[in-house]
C-alpha cells in the first residue's frame, strides 16, 4: 500500500517549465513556454496531496477530476489520464495554456497553503499535448436522434455545447461569421500564447463527432435566430458568439488615424496572418512606439505583438497600479521581460494629432488610488497639475468588450440593460427553443467559464428535447412508482435494431 503523502515528503518546490529566451522570442510567433516533458510531469505530479475533501474540483468551473487526472500520470497511465480529463474538459491542451488557473482550481489547492500549488495547468497541458502528438480521441458510441441543433458561434461556449450535443446524438452545425472556425481563440489570442496548430487539433475532435462547421456565415446578416427555428428545421439553438464588441475611451482624438481596438489590431495578425506580411496582404498599421491602454490579458496579447510587429518602444497606460492589474502575473512578467515599459497610475485624456489626421502622442494624467470601487479595487482619482505628454504613433484600446448589437438589432431576444442576451438559470433565453452562454450572456470571463456555460446549456437542451442524459443515472424522485426500477415517468419505447 503506497505511503500517505504529506506536504514535508512532496517535492518542496513547483517544477519549473522551459521557455524560450526573452531576447529571441521577443522576434518571433513561435510558443514561449515549451511545456513538461514526461520527467518533469511526473516530478510534478508527485507534488499532489489527493486531498479527499478535493477543493481543486470544486474550483474548476467544469468540475474536472483533477486529482483523478494527475494520480494517472503519477502512475504513467497517460491515455487514463487523457481519458479522465475529456470526460468533462474536451479542450485540455487550450485550457491548460490560457486559463486562469492561479485563480480556480490552484488557487485553492491545498499545497498553496504552505508551498507553491500544484502546477495543474501544465500537467493538463501536458496530457492534452501528449494526446495530439499520439493520436488519442475519445469518441463514444452515439445512437442518433431526429433532433438538428444549431450553434452560434465556434468558441470556446459554443465548442463545448456542439460536443455535448452532438453525443447526445443529435445532428450538429456551428455557424462561424469567420472564415476559420474557433472564436476569440483564433482571432484574440496569439500563436506564442495558443499555437493555431493546437486549436486546429482541437476543433478536429469535434469533426470527429459529426459537429459540422459552416464558416463565413454571419447569422443575424444571412439569416435570424427565429428562422433558423421556423424555418431552418432545428429543433434548438444555441448562441454563443462572445463578446467581441470593442470599448473605446471617447476622448478627443479617438478618430485619428492611428487609433485602434485591440480585438482589430490582435484579429488582423492572428487570424487574417498580418504577421507574416507579405506572404499575407492583410493591412496593418505598424508603429514605431505603440502605447496600449489597458492591463488585461488582451492588453499583454497586444503590447507583446506590437514588439513582434518591429516596434521599436511599447508602453501599457494603465489607471491603476500594477497590484489591482487585471491580466494574469506570468502575462506581466513576460511583457516585461521582452521589454514593454509599464506607466501605472496614469490615465489618457487626449490623443494628440499631427496636424495630418494622424497620431502623434498623448497627453495623460498622474492618478493615485481611493477608496474601493463596486470590483473591489480601489478607485483610481486624478491628481491635479500631474499632466504631461509622450509620442507616440500607434495607440491600442484594450479596455475591455461589449456585447456585438446584431443579435438585438435582428432578433427578438430578450436583452438586458448592457445589451447582452438575458438567460434565465438553465441558459434559456426569452425565444423557446433557443438557449445562450458565455461572454455574450455574462460579459468577459475565462475560456474555462464559457466551456462551463455551453455544457451547462447543452444540459438544459436536451432536458428541453426530451433527451436522457444517461450520465444522471436512474434515481426515481422520492415518493414516485417505479417500473422495474425506472421512474415510471420514464416508460417509453426503445429502439430496436432488426437484423
Amino acid at each position: 500500500m503506497a505511503k500517505k503523502k504529506t506536504i514535508r515528503t512532496i517535492p518542496q518546490d513547483r517544477t519549473p517549465m522551459r521557455e524560450q529566451d526573452a531576447k529571441a522570442r521577443a522576434k518571433n510567433f513561435e510558443e514561449v513556454a515549451c511545456g513538461y516533458n514526461l520527467e518533469e510531469a511526473l516530478r510534478e505530479s508527485d507534488r499532489c496531496l489527493e486531498c479527499p475533501d478535493e477543493p481543486c474540483i470544486a474550483g474548476c468551473p467544469v468540475g474536472i477530476d483533477i486529482p483523478g487526472f494527475i494520480q494517472q500520470i503519477g502512475a504513467r497511465n497517460l491515455h487514463g489520464a487523457y481519458d479522465i480529463l475529456t470526460s468533462t474538459n474536451l479542450l485540455p491542451s487550450i485550457c491548460g495554456r490560457v486559463c486562469p488557473q492561479e485563480n480556480q482550481c490552484e488557487g485553492v489547492c491545498t499545497v498553496g497553503d504552505s508551498l507553491e500549488p500544484v502546477a495543474i495547468g501544465r500537467l493538463e497541458r501536458f496530457v492534452g499535448d501528449t494526446a495530439i502528438k499520439e493520436g488519442w480521441t475519445n469518441i463514444p458510441y452515439i445512437e442518433p436522434t431526429r433532433f438538428r441543433v444549431g450553434v452560434v458561434g465556434s468558441g470556446p461556449a459554443g465548442m463545448a455545447c456542439a460536443a455535448d450535443m452532438a453525443k447526445a446524438g443529435c445532428d450538429v452545425t456551428v455557424y462561424e461569421a469567420f472564415h476559420e472556425p474557433g472564436g476569440v481563440l483564433k482571432y484574440g489570442i496569439p500563436d506564442f500564447r495558443l499555437p493555431n496548430t493546437v486549436i486546429d487539433a482541437e476543433i478536429d475532435k469535434l469533426r470527429q463527432l459529426g459537429v459540422k462547421f459552416e464558416c463565413n456565415t454571419l447569422v443575424g446578416r444571412l439569416f435570424t435566430i427565429e428562422q433558423m427555428i421556423e424555418e431552418m428545421g432545428y429543433h434548438a439553438v444555441f448562441v454563443g458568439v462572445g463578446a467581441g464588441y470593442p470599448t473605446m475611451l471617447n476622448i478627443p482624438g479617438d478618430s485619428l488615424n492611428g487609433v485602434l481596438s485591440a480585438n482589430e489590431l490582435l484579429t488582423r495578425c492572428n487570424l487574417m496572418r498580418a504577421r507574416d506580411f507579405p506572404a499575407y496582404d492583410t493591412p496593418l498599421p505598424i508603429g514605431k512606439r505603440v502605447a496600449v491602454v489597458g492591463a488585461g490579458n488582451t492588453a499583454m496579447d497586444a503590447m507583446r505583438v506590437s514588439l513582434r510587429l518591429g516596434a521599436e518602444k511599447v508602453y501599457c497606460i494603465y489607471r491603476r497600479s500594477r497590484t489591482e492589474a487585471p491580466a494574469r502575473v506570468e502575462e506581466v512578467h513576460h511583457a516585461e521581460q521582452e521589454g514593454v515599459e509599464f506607466h501605472w497610475l496614469t490615465n489618457p485624456v487626449e490623443v494628440l494629432g499631427d496636424g495630418t489626421g494622424s497620431v502623434r502622442g498623448m497627453r495623460c494624467v498622474r492618478m493615485e488610488l481611493g477608496e474601493p470601487d463596486e470590483s473591489g479595487r480601489r478607485r483610481p482619482v486624478p491628481v491635479a497639475g500631474s499632466e504631461f505628454d509622450f509620442e507616440a504613433d500607434l495607440i491600442v484600446y484594450a479596455i475591455g468588450t461589449n456585447a456585438n448589437p446584431i443579435m438585438g438589432q435582428t432578433s427578438k431576444l430578450k436583452l438586458n440593460k448592457w445589451g447582452y442576451i438575458a438567460a434565465d438559470d438553465r441558459l434559456a433565453t426569452s425565444i423557446a427553443g433557443v438557449f445562450a452562454g458565455g461572454d455574450i450572456v455574462t460579459g468577459a470571463a475565462t475560456v474555462i467559464q464559457a466551456m462551463g456555460a455551453g455544457r451547462k446549456a447543452a444540459a438544459s437542451m436536451k432536458a428541453y428535447l426530451g433527451i436522457r442524459d444517461p450520465s444522471l443515472g436512474y434515481r426515481p424522485a422520492d415518493g414516485a412508482s417505479t417500473f422495474f426500477g425506472i421512474d415510471a415517468r420514464e416508460r417509453n419505447f426503445a429502439r430496436v435494431r432488426v437484423a
